[in-house]
C-alpha cells in the first residue's frame, strides 16, 4: 500500500520505518531536515511538502503535535491533493 506519513518526530519516525519494514511504500514529510534524513535512511521516500507526499497516497497517516496543526495541514495540504 502507498502510505503518506506526515510528522516524523519521536513517534512518527519509528512508525513510518515499521510500515516500510512491513512492505509498504511510505512517502514522508516533516519540517525537520534531520527527521527527513533518518526517514530516507529507513527506506521512506521523502518530500519537501505535504502536498507532494500525499499526491500518490492510498492512505495518509499524521503524527502531529496538536489538533490545530492537524486541522491546518489537512485543510491546506491533504484534502484535494491525496
Amino acid at each position: 500500500m502507498k502510505i503518506a506519513f506526515i510528522g516524523l518526530g519521536n513517534m512518527g519516525g519509528g512508525m513510518a520505518a515499521n510500515l516500510v519494514k512491513a512492505g509498504h511504500s511510505v512517502s514522508a514529510f516533516d519540517l525537520s531536515e534531520a527527521a527527513l534524513v533518518k526517514a530516507d535512511e529507513n527506506g521512506c521516500q521523502t518530500f519537501s511538502s505535504v502536498s507532494e507526499a500525499v499526491a500518490e497516497a492510498e492512505a495518509v497517516v499524521s503524527m502531529l503535535p496538536n489538533g490545530k496543526i492537524v486541522e491546518r495541514v489537512y485543510e491546506d495540504d491533504v484534502i484535494g491533493h491525496a
